[in-house]
């Protein structure tokens, strides 16, 4: 019995920010879900504006994957596992652990197709467009973080106030390195948090 998909499944059993009170609850699948298109639309700008050549359907792939392990391993807040180095260093193995017990679950003919989408490090001979293509997976999972601030600031919601400045120091400090990161946040940024008949 392969029990990988039923697995994955269970990502939106998975509630994030745990620590925190929420106006509306998160799960892990809709987190990737956003993770996914913004990562598509990073490499979609990186490859239109800034003369890339980025895969954007397999970044959209990793945005899906990218914390899937956290079904076996659940959502860790992110103070509590970048508190110390040597957490951070045990968290980074346990992960790793859960995605090589996920792709177990896997006929072995199809392992090697999941083990570069869903293992966090790229693969050794990776090359610059496909770490490039990596760091705005990164850039879009910490956006999608910093979106669910902005809602949760729109509802009233002051719980995550220190959260967004601290986000938003990150991702201004990233888009020194990332244009697209740049464009995104001053274009489509704004209209988050807005009702459907301003976005309409």
């Amino acid at each position: 019995m392969n029990t990988f998909f039923a697995a994955i499944a269970r990502m939106k059993y998975i509630q994030r920010w745990s620590l925190m009170h929420s106006a509306r609850e998160e799960s892990l699948s809709e987190h990737s879900m956003e993770v996914a298109m913004i990562s598509h639309a990073l490499c979609v700008i990186a490859n239109a504006r800034y003369g890339r050549h980025l895969n954007s359907e397999r970044a959209a792939l990793i945005g899906l994957y990218h914390d899937a392990s956290e079904i076996i391993t659940g959502d860790m807040p992110t103070p509590v596992k970048y508190s110390d180095e040597t957490l951070k260093s045990a968290y980074k193995d346990m992960e790793h652990q859960a995605e090589l017990t996920l792709l177990n679950h896997l006929p072995k003919d199809l392992q090697d197709s999941f083990r570069d989408i869903i293992c966090e490090d790229p693969p050794v001979d990776s090359d610059d467009d496909e770490r490039y293509m990596r760091r705005l997976v990164k850039a879009a999972d910490k956006l999608s973080a910093y979106i669910k601030c902005i809602e949760e600031e729109k509802a009233g919601n002051h719980e995550f106030t220190t959260a967004m400045r601290t986000i938003e120091k990150a991702l201004h400090k990233m888009c020194e390195e990332l244009p697209e990161l740049s464009d995104f946040m001053k274009e489509f940024l704004p209209s988050y948090g807005k009702t459907l008949d301003e976005l309409i």
